[in-house]
């Protein structure tokens, strides 16, 4: 289904009283239109240093710090001051954070500045720099409990959606803004028609995220960067923790000084609501926005790293998954890095995509956005390759089956249904990263799979599943699955400390800058990379007592239980003479906590199984592994470094 053309209507002065107006006209038009007439680009026409700089709190209609009093959420706001006095609405751009004030945006962690009268002087990231001389306005929301705002933070509930719907309601004429935190003068948005895209990173997309998921009517697109989709996913895999503490940690890290004197009850409740068992609660039901993916009426341009291990990929491929059940018009950027915005590792295409992507759903140009492909992915650092659709029309989720194979403690992974069993023992000081180096060595803390060396290329385009059926020893047990690509390749290191990333001190300009202090100029980066012998493609875990439902119950020692593992979502070629694997082993040292016990778990081979998305399918794997060499002599390959602590907060620093 094409995206609907919005097409912007001009009105025509017939007055010629001034000739000013014609070339006023003239500038505004020109060099935007085509050969038609239709303007196809937004063009820099509006000064940035005269911007109008203003400051307004809406009322979110909640009392979230229970002092009373309806909460307000500050919002800033920068809009060009020429369509104002010519009587022209704009659209606008917002990026609704909890970061303004306590750990910044962007790779240079930038924070809003205010002048002496409380309006802000620096905009955190170019949005504002590039986008209102091009006719737009940018507005920077201090998400409840944080910077300007009243309230408290509730990470992804209520509060913090409502923080930034309650603002698009306003933008529309549907709620109450006011011209001072405390004060009873009102505010309207007069100057805008409306039309409402959001933005951000992490944090702030999976802000995005959520209110796109109340179906607020002005809410045009959404542009989540690296953004949870069901906060759940971002602490639990299948009831084994992902991080050592919950999301009560997070709000108090983000507060503000207000918010400390005033949240604790919001604080306590964020603690009873998250156990640590990993049960799924009420509290994770409220901030799963997947389920309510019908409601979205917004257009959305997903971008997400495909070895981010702090918002995992998981919580795009859901997302991403029930967007298309529910005719979601969408596109899709995925790249080799971690946790990174693609201002950062894709500069110059990325404005040049927002810029067009922005200008069709906002101001409704017919640019052709809309008719090139749909998903752009990185093959190798810097090298990006489309596809029409994704998953590409000719993926089909293909059952892979483990076996014992012919080399003591080597499987083999194949079609055929396999037999016999694997035994390993649960060593939370190892992680993949030791697992797949030494794949074609029997070793105690893992079960490993592998093809022969392919005679094709054979690529990977969507989310696995791994079927597991364990007899454990203890009464806990965590387990993960992985899939490998056994082979040589220069990648992005996703494991250093730029995540695929190296920053650099030359700066590059993206918009306009003002003398008061806001630069649009940053500092340039080029990508990190690392020569390896494998990479790891996609991941999964589960808490093996989580095999019945989401509660957590414990295991019967000796006795089998069988659990479904949920791969993160990933697109790779696995290239013609590489090996593709399968590791199922306990705990993946620093990306999930360990069980309370040290389990040994038998694998039945025969109840085993990976569902894999494969482009073409059984036969495409058929094909790639006819006549396929047998695994070379036992060695030790190099990956990347252990991926070390994940990070624990969406969207700080890059």
């Amino acid at each position: 289904m094409p995206i609907p053309v919005r097409r912007m209507r001009f009105t025509t002065w017939r007055s010629l009283a001034t000739a000013a107006v014609a070339a006023l006209m003239a500038a505004f038009l020109a060099p935007a239109a085509a050969a038609h007439g239709a303007p196809r680009e937004s063009t820099p026409v509006y000064s940035y240093e005269n911007a109008i700089r203003e400051s307004v709190w809406v009322d979110t209609g909640l009392d979230g710090d229970s002092d009373g009093k309806s909460d307000r959420v500050a919002v800033d706001i920068v809009r060009p001051r020429e369509p104002a006095r010519q009587g022209r609405k704009v659209p606008v751009i917002m990026d609704a954070s909890p970061y303004y004030s306590c750990c910044g945006r962007g790779n240079e962690s930038q924070l809003k500045t205010y002048d002496a009268n409380g309006h802000v002087v620096q905009m955190p990231l170019f949005y504002d720099n590039y986008f209102v001389p091009r006719g737009y306005a940018f507005v920077g929301v201090d998400l409840a409990g944080t910077n300007r705002s009243d309230g408290c933070v509730d990470v992804g509930g209520r509060s913090d959606v409502q923080s930034a719907k309650a603002v698009v309601d306003w933008l529309n004429g549907r709620a109450r803004g006011y011209t001072t935190r405390t004060g009873a003068a009102t505010a309207k948005a007069g100057w805008t028609d409306g039309s409402t895209g959001m933005i951000g990173k992490s944090w702030d997309g999976t802000i995005a995220n959520g209110v796109a998921a109340t179906g607020v009517k002005g809410l045009k697109t959404i542009v989540p960067i690296s953004a949870i989709s069901s906060w759940y996913d971002y602490y639990f895999a299948q009831g084994a923790p992902l991080y050592d503490s919950g999301p009560d940690w997070l709000s108090g890290y983000v507060d503000s000084p207000d918010a400390r004197a005033k949240c604790a009850a919001v604080q306590q409740k964020l603690v009873d609501g998250a156990p640590r068992s990993g049960d799924w609660t009420p509290l994770w039901t409220e901030r799963d926005y997947v389920k309510d993916a019908s409601k979205v009426r917004a257009s959305v341009f997903l971008v997400h790293g495909m070895q981010d291990l702090n918002v995992r990929t998981k919580n795009f491929g859901q997302w991403w998954s029930a967007l298309a059940e529910h005719g979601v018009e969408r596109k899709i950027w995925l790249s080799q890095t971690g946790h990174v915005d693609p201002f950062d590792f894709r500069r110059a295409a990325f404005v040049d995509t927002l810029h067009r992507w922005f200008d069709h759903e906002l101001l409704g140009y017919d640019n052709g956005i809309d008719d090139e492909p749909m998903a752009d992915i990185e093959r190798h650092p810097d090298r990006w390759t489309t596809s029409a659709l994704w998953p590409p029309r000719t993926t089909a989720a293909t059952t892979l089956r483990p076996g014992t194979g012919a080399q003591d403690g080597v499987g083999t992974l194949a079609l055929r249904k396999g037999s016999g069993t694997r035994t390993f023992t649960d060593d939370p000081a190892l992680s993949e990263t030791d697992w797949a180096a030494r794949i074609d060595q029997k070793t105690p803390e893992k079960a490993g799979f592998v093809t022969g060396a392919l005679t094709r290329d054979l690529r990977l385009s969507g989310s696995s599943e791994v079927t597991v059926t364990a007899t454990p020893t203890t009464s806990t047990a965590h387990l993960s699955a992985v899939l490998v690509d056994l082979g040589p390749d220069t990648v992005r290191d996703y494991a250093g400390s730029g995540e695929g990333i190296t920053t650099l001190t030359d700066r590059t300009c993206w918009g306009a800058s003002t003398t008061a202090g806001d630069s649009a100029c940053y500092k340039e980066t080029r990508a990190a990379t690392a020569d390896v012998g494998f990479t790891v493609l996609s991941r999964g875990w589960a808490d093996l007592g989580n095999h019945a439902s989401g509660h957590g119950v414990p295991l019967t020692p000796g006795k089998a239980y069988t659990i479904t593992l949920d791969l993160a979502a990933t697109d790779h070629v696995v290239p013609e003479g590489h090996r593709l694997a399968l590791i199922v082993a306990g705990t993946d040292k620093d990306l999930i906590d360990p069980p309370s016990s040290t389990p040994t778990l038998t694998l039945d081979l025969a109840r085993t199984s990976a569902r894999v998305p494969l482009v073409g399918g059984a036969a495409a794997f058929a094909r790639a592994t006819a006549g396929s060499v047998p695994a070379p002599a036992a060695s030790v390959l190099d990956g990347v470094r252990d991926p070390g602590a994940a990070l624990r907060v969406p969207g700080e620093g890059r």
